[in-house]
């Protein structure tokens, strides 16, 4: 972008968040521009372990107690919708580099079958999910690890390359008449006149209305909605092939995710390495040795992979409301906002962005079914940061002492 361009929507971020906003706004033959600091996927989008299900990251029971059932069941089937809508478009448009990989796995490392039953009925009965129970003989003969004591095998859920699908969702809106300016920051926003001014280092967007999608990397862009949510950082690492060896440790393609609340996200790849994943930390700066670190927590689950190297290892940053639930709405005339999915983002950011795009377009008010998770202060970048890191901790400590009294 060299000059001034004009549009009916202007969209900040390159993300899913963005690209479905965009993309979901197009196909309704609104014009956009979508603007993108770095490259599209760049951020959490493109860096996390790409497994797709229902749900949030808040946990399905305090759903239930904040909104009730009824209209819990309707944010549960808005997820169910996009984790069909992502199956849909892989195969419609013919995405390339996105195989899909079926089946979705939560295992437990403590003892505790009947909590197990009790998830099960109530994802069933309350929200309509289908899970199986494995009890913790028939899960060790594929995850072969003392950690783990039983699971929920979730059938609808998948796993897939999430950067390869973030572009392939950036080259659909592209087709679809959607302008993407990448290496294009948001340098400072004008949103009080009915036409919004967007500056960037190369021109500016005017526009009708405008949609704030940046997640963990919105820094001080906008003052409302960079107080109302945390950059937290996670960390993933790939393996080197493994061979033969895989199978002495993982035998199933699942996503696989324990219920820590501070807990470990893996699969195994078609290649034969292990991409792995953990930890959640509110320091934003890639800690030293971060290879060494991640292998480390790998062989405290599988020892018996002793002297597998790390491939690659990498940290992301997610975007984290104090209540954990998506951030959707419009905070000013024309001013909508998409973001808030940390930890939980491929099938959330895709039904964020369907319902922003509705109601810019369509004036389709169901993203007020989010309206009681808003726009509540973090603390500040600071004491919210402290705090975060003291709450995960203190969640870390929690799940070491649930484990000790199993294993006692």
């Amino acid at each position: 972008m060299r000059s001034d361009t004009e549009t009916d929507v202007c969209v900040i971020g390159g993300g899913l968040a963005g690209l479905s906003t965009a993309l979901g706004l197009a196909e309704r033959d609104v014009k956009v521009v979508l603007i993108e600091a770095r490259r599209v996927g760049w951020g959490a989008s493109g860096r996390n372990g790409g497994f797709v299900s229902a749900g949030f990251s808040l946990s399905p029971r305090q759903i239930v107690k904040d909104l009730g059932r009824e209209q819990a069941r309707e944010v549960y089937d808005l997820s169910r919708d996009a984790v069909a809508l992502i199956r849909r478009r892989i195969k419609d448009l013919e995405l390339p580099g996105v195989p899909v990989v079926d089946g979705r796995m939560k295992v437990l490392r403590y003892h505790d079958p009947e909590q197990l039953a009790r998830d099960c009925d109530f994802m069933a009965e309350v929200l309509a999910i289908e899970s199986e129970v494995w009890p913790r003989e028939r899960l060790r003969e594929v995850l072969l690890s003392e950690r783990y004591h039983g699971a929920l095998y979730i059938p609808s859920g998948f796993h897939f390359h999430p950067l390869n699908y973030a572009l392939g969702i950036a080259q659909a809106a592209e087709t679809a008449g959607v302008k993407i300016y990448e290496d294009t920051p948001a340098v400072w926003l004008n949103l009080e006149s009915p036409q919004k001014r967007i500056e960037t280092p190369s021109g500016a967007v005017l526009a009708r209305e405008i949609v704030i999608a940046c997640g963990g990397y919105i820094a001080g862009l906008q003052p409302l909605l960079s107080g109302a949510t945390l950059p937290v950082a996670t960390y993933v690492m790939t393996t080197e092939p493994l061979g033969a060896r895989l199978k002495e440790a993982i035998r199933v393609p699942y996503a696989i995710s324990d219920t820590r609340l501070a807990g470990n996200y893996f699969r195994a790849l078609s290649d034969g390495r292990i991409l792995w994943g953990g930890d959640i930390t509110a320091r934003t700066r890639e800690p030293g040795q971060l290879a060494k670190k991640m292998i480390d927590d790998l062989l405290s689950v599988f020892p018996q992979l002793a002297g597998v190297r790390a491939e690659d290892a990498w940290m992301g940053l997610m975007g984290y409301p104090i209540h954990k639930m998506p951030q959707l709405g419009r905070h000013a005339p024309g001013v909508w906002h998409c973001m808030g999915y940390g930890g939980h983002g491929m099938a959330a950011t895709t039904m964020g962005g369907e319902l922003i795009a509705a109601a810019i377009a369509e004036r389709d008010d169901r993203y007020r079914l989010f309206s009681r998770y808003g726009l509540q202060w973090t603390g500040g970048r600071v004491i919210g940061a402290v705090a975060a890191q003291m709450t995960y901790w203190y969640y870390q400590w929690l799940d070491r002492l649930q484990e000790a009294r199993s294993h006692g």
